[in-house]
């Protein structure tokens, strides 16, 4: 179909539309001079009815007589045969002059809808119009299957793991695709990448205690039996090692269900305030080598959320703080609104601190700066990852700020509502 066939097409559609539009004007004009003449023709009888013979029931007949020109009388004649003649030229002249008045101003807006309705209904139909160009346009595009045979093989030359694996056709007219599948590339090495990490991480973690558990079992195995020192230096570090590997599966297990979205939050409306009060006197009955503060408001903190796992994202934060805090130093848990009337919690230690290349990645999973690395904190570098995902399905923020040797704070800022 050429575009002259669809040009005329398009005009048939739009004179069809437009005749459409301007017979239901015209009908709906008619319809209402029609009601409104019987209305008003019909409630003046009725108010001339009662007003000379004072029920609708005496009524007999009614007829018009003389002209308008001259005198209209209405008549009417009652039961008994009694005329009575009332003058109506006025209400006839009114109802005749209003008429024509109505008529004159619809025949206006008919006008008015002949000369601008044709423009309004083809430019509503402009974009399909233009849609029905495009697609005749389209339809007799050729198909150039050489074009497409060299993406395909630049494709199928590209290795997604290596680093600088990238698809490059030199079209300009497939630009569009290599920018989308390069962009998909690029995410694909980048979750290698994660993969790789997290299972290296992961084998590191685990291979350390193993490796512990396996000598103190050789200690045993050799000199350990007869020696009561031995014994109980070997059962102690193995039972610690044990729960190390016991907190280290559970937390992969957490995230592990976390990514399969199988960890549902079960929301409801709680006291924050409460909340904080129970985690503070927890942490100052468990750990008496630091001093514990809380700071609250003296209104009671509201929440919207999963009471439990808000719970034990704050508990990741103050064991946290703990493991980096020296011995007899303050912890300070705060509870309160923030500006924007938040619920907001915070952690704030006077310990080691963290370097600022390290803030940006320490919610990374096994993610630990080569100072906590080495230390002898018996962290597994997955706490702070759930005290994240946790967050962030309550739709909230947790931030940090952190100095070297002089201590870090984080906070949790939480949605007034879920």
């Amino acid at each position: 179909m050429s575009n002259e066939s669809i040009q005329k097409k398009n005009s048939s559609i739009t004179r069809r539309l437009y005749g459409m539009l301007q017979w239901k004007l015209f009908f709906a004009f008619f319809f209402t001079d029609l009601l409104a003449e019987v209305c008003v023709i019909g409630g003046y009888l009725y108010y001339q009815i009662v007003n000379s013979l004072g029920s609708p029931r005496l009524l007999d007949s009614v007829t018009l007589e003389g002209t308008l020109k001259s005198t209209l009388f209405l008549v009417l004649t009652d039961q008994s045969g009694t005329a009575h003649a009332v003058d109506a030229t006025l209400p006839a002249r009114l109802l005749r002059d209003g008429t024509l008045g109505l008529l004159a101003i619809q025949g206006i807006c008919l006008l008015f809808s002949l000369c601008f309705d044709y423009f309004r209904v083809k430019g509503r139909l402009r974009p399909l119009s233009q849609l029905a160009a495009n697609a005749e346009e389209l339809s007799r595009m050729s198909f150039d299957e050489a074009r497409f045979q060299q993406l395909e093989s630049a494709i199928s030359q590209v290795s997604p793991e290596a680093p600088d694996a990238h698809v490059q056709t030199n079209d300009p007219e497939l630009q569009g695709i290599e920018t989308a599948l390069n962009s998909l590339l690029s995410q694909m090495r980048e979750a290698y990448r994660q993969q790789g990490r997290f299972v290296s991480d992961a084998s590191h973690e685990l291979r350390t205690p193993i490796a512990v558990i396996k000598g103190y079992i050789d200690i045993l195995d050799r000199w350990g039996k007869e020696d009561p020192q031995v014994l109980s230096e070997s059962i102690t570090a193995i039972k610690n090692e044990t729960n190390h590997m016991n907190r280290l599966v559970e937390q992969l297990l957490f995230l592990a269900r976390s990514d399969s979205g199988r960890n549902p939050l079960h929301t409801e409306r709680f006291s924050l305030s409460q909340m904080a009060e129970e985690v503070y006197e927890e942490s100052r009955m468990i750990d008496e080598a630091h001093v514990y503060e809380l700071l609250r408001e003296p209104a009671d903190i509201l929440a919207c959320g999963d009471p439990t796992m808000l719970k034990q994202a704050l508990r990741i934060l103050i064991d946290n703080a703990a493991k980096y805090t020296n011995p007899g130093d303050t912890i300070t848990l705060r509870v309160g609104m923030s500006r924007n009337y938040q619920p907001c919690l915070s952690v704030q230690d006077n310990g080691s601190g963290i370097q600022s290349q390290d803030v940006s990645h320490i919610f990374e999973r096994f993610y630990r700066s080569d100072q906590a690395r080495n230390s002898e904190t018996g962290g597994t570098g997955l706490g702070l990852s759930i005290a994240k995902w946790i967050i962030d399905r309550h739709k909230g923020t947790i931030e940090v700020v952190s100095r070297p040797e002089i201590g870090t704070r984080f906070t949790i800022r939480l949605q007034s509502s879920l």
